[in-house]
């Protein structure tokens, strides 16, 4: 088993090269979006997510039995407010004399790729748990994740392999004055974005209204 660790480190805020990316905390109400979101994943993308074979009656299980009172889920949306990425941040049971944990796990479609929104997600998640005394955020997955191995790399993850799979660990600091106002600042804005799109969206069905909905027709 080889340890490997990066040389760079978890940015201080969720910016890729181009553009910022807003990352939104999700509630039980967007369970719909999150299951169209996996149910577009082809059947490489799935092995990729969940390390096997997924067809899409495991993938309605795994939605229906997401617990937003335990576990935490960020998205991030485009313009016509469909999950394009998301990040499931699952707490570890607590285990006496061991610090605790939350395994991160995420999926972004390929119209997001290449556009930092891994990154954003990992670091949305790495604040929040910081934020809520977890000391050791987990990535598990195939070996062959490169896209996977990468940003766990890039964040300064020790990464473990064995037997076809990989298991990377972030040490992660006590929280701060400074997290948390970076996770209020960062929920404040992904909420403003999130309200700009929907806005956005109601006024273009609006004129497709007006218009006798271009498009619709037979």
């Amino acid at each position: 088993m080889n340890n490997k660790h990066a040389s760079s480190h978890l940015p201080s805020s969720p910016y890729s090269a181009r553009q910022a990316v807003p990352v939104r905390e999700l509630h039980a109400g967007y369970r719909e979006e999150i299951l169209n979101h996996l149910l577009q994943l082809n059947d490489e993308d799935r092995r990729l997510r969940f390390g096997t074979q997924t067809p899409d009656e495991v993938i309605r299980h795994y939605v229906e039995s997401l617990d937003f009172n335990r576990d935490v889920i960020f998205g991030v949306f485009n313009l016509d407010l469909e999950l394009v990425g998301m990040a499931h941040l699952a707490y570890l049971p607590e285990r006496k004399g061991e610090a605790r944990a939350a395994e991160f796990g995420v999926s972004v479609l390929p119209e997001g790729r290449s556009q930092g929104l891994g990154t954003a997600l990992l670091q949305r998640s790495a604040v929040h748990s910081r934020n809520t005394n977890i000391e050791t955020l987990y990535v598990h997955c195939l070996a062959n994740n490169k896209a996977m191995m990468h940003l766990a790399q890039k964040a300064g993850m020790t990464v473990e392999y064995a037997y076809g799979d990989a298991d990377a660990c972030l040490k992660l600091p006590p929280a701060n004055p400074a997290t948390i106002v970076e996770e209020a600042a960062n929920a404040q804005w992904a909420g403003m974005d999130y309200a700009l799109k929907e806005n956005l969206k109601r006024s273009n069905q609006a004129w497709w209204w007006l218009l006798g909905r271009p498009g619709l027709a037979p």
